[in-house]
């Protein structure tokens, strides 16, 4: 006995409709009124799966049907959310048909997409407006070098007595491994390495620490707050280094156990995690990139190379000592291509080369987002104690 597509639940015919592709299922939802109903569904929303497996294909182009959806009607509105969080910069100010979004929605794209602390740019302007402004200035920078937009760089530099700095430097002169190394210099290091870790990547900007590792004589030297920013307490990698990562779950946020080991009591300072679950929470504003979807837990794959080692030490055996700078890299078409024959993805290989010479500015708040059990004793803005 045949059955025909409408006569089965309407989840099923959701699932099944989201296999197809956008194209597709624009034809298809114009078929009937109840492919209609189904596809205009927010409850049900069929068209989550392929819009997210065109934002989450980095190595092809978009769909062209995906470039007009906002004129259909049976797309429901909460999929722009995603679109306009994970989608390339250059395809959504110069070829997409944007939505009429309210401006709550707008807000809502803004703080997924971008820094909390470049909400200093939206002053007295709509969220809409600030988005896209913003947008265009990120790809501006990451194409050209081109600094009028922003003329001093912030960055900030954890202290091995607990306390931070944030200071600044001319844009247009900016390089972390030069600032880093007068900071060596000041602190007698300059005979040792400089280290560089990715510590979370979003969509148009990554986060990186440079500090040095060694084998100190004695703890005096270590600086905590460098390895605690690396490595959430109670947050371990995992052995499964290489399981994938699901298109599905790359913007929801989700946490699966199985891909982050969790040890069962924690001391931080005076206090004890008994179950870091229920105290940290997979950071959605801003979002990830797929390569870091469950920040601050491990992210399987190979790109989240936080863990380096074991335990209280780093590769070799090294802990973290003296100051550690933390800056925003600003992620452009070829600051991930492979520089020589050093590792992928730390090091040098996230400085030098072409596409990683552009910076954006760190704030307060944006350490605090990053890594909220970051236990910072002192606040300082601008170079001195803070006394």
């Amino acid at each position: 006995m045949a059955i025909s597509l409408e006569a089965l639940p309407v989840e099923l015919v959701a699932d099944i409709l989201s296999e197809l592709d956008i194209a597709s299922l624009i034809t298809v939802s114009y078929l009937s009124r109840g492919l209609r109903l189904v596809a205009s569904e927010p409850s049900l929303n069929p068209w989550r799966r392929p819009i997210l497996r065109n934002l989450l294909n980095t190595d092809g182009d978009y769909e062209p049907a995906l470039k007009h959806l906002s004129v259909r009607q049976t797309v429901p509105r909460q999929n722009w959310l995603e679109i306009l969080t994970l989608g390339k910069a250059e395809y959504l100010l110069f070829d997409m048909t944007l939505p009429n979004l309210k401006e709550a929605e707008w807000e809502e794209c803004f703080r997924r997409r971008f820094l909390p602390g470049w909400t200093k740019w939206k002053k007295e302007s709509t969220w809409k407006a600030a988005f896209l402004k913003i947008l265009h200035r990120v790809w501006h920078r990451s194409h050209s070098s081109c600094t009028a937009d922003e003329a001093w760089t912030h960055y900030i530099v954890l202290n091995r007595n607990g306390s931070a700095n944030l200071l600044e430097a001319s844009s247009r002169s900016y390089n972390p491994m030069t600032v880093f190394h007068e900071i060596k210099l000041q602190n007698n290091l300059a005979h040792l390495m400089t280290h560089a870790r990715l510590v979370v990547e979003f969509k148009d900007v990554r986060i990186i620490a440079l500090g040095v590792l060694s084998k100190p004589r004695s703890s005096f030297s270590v600086n905590h707050n460098a390895r605690l920013f690396l490595h959430p307490p109670g947050i371990t990698r995992g052995e499964d280094e290489e399981a994938p990562v699901h298109s599905e779950t790359a913007s929801e946020g989700s946490v699966d156990s199985s891909h982050s080991v969790v040890e069962p009591s924690v001391p931080v300072g005076n206090k004890v995690l008994q179950n870091p679950n229920e105290i940290y929470r997979v950071l959605t504003h801003p979002l990830p990139s797929k390569s870091h979807a469950r920040y601050p837990f491990y992210t399987p794959g190979g790109e989240d190379k936080r863990w380096l080692g074991s335990e209280e030490l780093e590769e070799g055996g090294r802990q973290w000592v003296g100051p550690m700078l933390v800056t925003a890299q600003l992620i452009g078409p070829q600051t991930k291509e492979p520089v020589g024959d050093g590792l992928p993805l730390q090091d040098l290989d996230l400085l030098v080369g072409a596409g990683r010479n552009q910076y954006a500015s760190l704030s307060w708040v944006d350490l605090a987002v990053i890594a909220p059990w970051l236990e910072v004793t002192q606040k300082i803005t601008g170079i001195g104690l803070g006394h």
